[in-house]
């Protein structure tokens, strides 16, 4: 399929950019998604993803993704097909990369465990975690807090699994730091992202699915032949591609199995969306944003693989007993530190512990924050600082 070399007509124009909360001058070398890209590749929190848990806790092995790696693929994912698209890269990479910088120490375990601690004062999620980072919690600008990224940046990270709420919906519905945000600079809670930001959206499906794959087959925790057993879609990729090379070893057959898979996924996700470029014909990124569906996505037949495939992880990888025992021992550090910085917050770091408040919302909400920004082994740590009565710290 030949590459595009023109932006489509409805793809991100960075010239039309709707412009940052903090009005800054333009870069003369870079355009405004960019420089995006390069301020979440720049930040902390970008850096401490290398130390967070995609599955596997980071101690466990330095072979498996980490929150880091897997932004990197997602990134990688989203520009290639963007390209093909026609679309804005830079736009799809830099809502790609930001997409997980919300999240906690050990996965989607330690987001439970902290919206469980967080229930009284409005809970925990880590898409608005990603939003409190991007605006709030990082602090390296003199002028202003946050990253100060575009309108269109933060729409991506905002609504990149749709509209936030519907027509009849009212905004109170949201978390307050969707609201606040909302109040500031209207994001258009009710329609869908640019299609860059779609993209990245299901480039993060791509990425996660294929690669959960190979981390539990590097791990031991099924094998090639169960896989294959209950996946049709990946026996046959790997029956094509020990024709192809019959005499391959495991480790690089497994490979080829997940390149190839990659490819299969890529390349419906570009055909269905060209199908309903074809269809709506939009002519402009607002069109976009304004269609009854998401003008990116998987076909009918490839969103059921897509749940065959699932079906199989949760089974055996995700309720393994292994995951299993690193989820419990997770729970518990979490759901610790939480109550004992809650109970005596003058135990938090100075940097931290100055901003410290009387009021117990706001004590909860900065506990919270200093708990998301953990890498898994600074965690392991804390809790061991903490918990054990260690002759020297």
């Amino acid at each position: 399929m030949p590459v595009l070399t023109r932006p489509a007509p409805f793809a991100a124009d960075p010239a039309q950019s709707r412009g940052r909360r903090w009005q800054e001058l333009e870069s003369k070398t870079r355009s405004p998604f960019e420089r995006d890209r390069d301020r979440i590749i720049h930040s902390t929190a970008f850096r401490r993803l290398k130390g967070k848990t995609q599955v596997f806790v980071a101690h466990e092995g330095d072979h498996f993704r980490t929150r880091l790696t897997h932004s990197l693929e997602v990134a990688q994912i989203a520009r290639s097909v963007s390209r093909r698209l026609g679309l804005n890269e830079d736009l799809a990479e830099a809502c790609a990369l930001a997409h997980d910088l919300g999240h906690p120490p050990f996965g989607h375990t330690g987001e439970h465990a902290l919206d469980d601690c967080m229930k009284p004062w409005g809970g925990f999620d880590h898409n608005a975690q990603t939003l409190r980072v991007l605006t709030r919690l990082e602090r390296r600008y003199p002028s202003f807090d946050g990253l100060n990224l575009t309108w269109e940046t933060l729409e991506g990270t905002v609504k990149h699994n749709g509209p936030m709420l519907a027509k009849a919906e009212a905004l109170e519905t949201l978390a307050p730091v969707w609201q606040d945000l909302n109040a500031e600079f209207d994001m258009g809670l009710t329609t869908f992202a640019s299609a860059e930001a779609q993209v990245a959206a299901v480039a993060d499906d791509i990425a996660y699915n294929n690669h959960d794959i190979d981390d539990a087959l590097s791990g031991g925790i099924f094998s090639d032949t169960e896989l294959c057993d209950s996946v049709p879609l990946v026996r046959a990729v790997y029956d094509e591609a020990g024709r192809d090379y019959p005499n391959l070893d495991l480790g690089r057959l497994r490979g080829e199995v997940i390149r190839r898979l990659i490819g299969i996924w890529v390349n419906d996700l570009v055909t269905e969306s060209e199908r309903r470029i074809a269809l709506h014909k939009p002519q402009s990124v607002d069109e976009v944003r304004a269609l009854p569906q998401a003008l990116v996505g998987f076909s009918d037949e490839m969103i059921a693989k897509a749940a065959t495939l699932r079906e199989f992880l949760y089974a055996k990888m995700y309720r393994h007993w292994r995951m299993n025992r690193s989820r419990s021992q997770a729970r518990r550090i979490v759901r610790e530190l939480f109550d004992v910085f809650l109970a005596e917050p003058d135990t938090l770091p100075p940097v931290w512990l100055h901003l410290h408040s009387k009021d117990s919302t706001k004590t909860a909400r900065l506990v919270c924050d200093y708990i998301a920004g953990m890498t898994d082994d600074f965690a392991i740590d804390e809790h061991r600082r903490l918990f054990n009565l260690d002759r020297t710290l």
